[in-house]
């Protein structure tokens, strides 16, 4: 998981119109939380290595949940398929994390 992995989820954002619909407000609302709760990830990995093991586990777990709920809301909204996708290549390495410590 890198930063410029979670950079990447934030075109998703650019999708919708600022003061659009209700349904555009949803779709920037999670590109931006998605784009936020990816970075702190990578940050907190990147600077917490005395981090207990479950507080890791926690912080990546969120990250994982918050990138394919993106994606689902992505889904919904036609031309948004390749936002969708980076939020689920954002999710894979978290998922592989993950593994290695469970």
């Amino acid at each position: 998981m890198t930063s410029a992995s979670a950079h990447g989820s934030a075109p998703c954002a650019r999708l919708a119109e600022l003061g659009g619909p209700d349904d555009q407000q949803e779709l920037r609302r999670e590109g931006i939380l998605c784009a936020e709760v990816c970075d702190a990830t990578c940050r907190a990995l990147a600077e917490q290595s005395t981090q207990a093991e479950a507080g890791m586990c926690a912080q990546v777990e969120w990250c994982r949940a918050v990138c394919l709920e993106t994606a689902q809301v992505l889904d919904r909204s036609p031309g948004a398929e390749d936002s969708a996708q980076v939020c689920r290549d954002c999710a894979r390495p978290c998922t592989e994390f993950l593994a290695l410590l469970r």
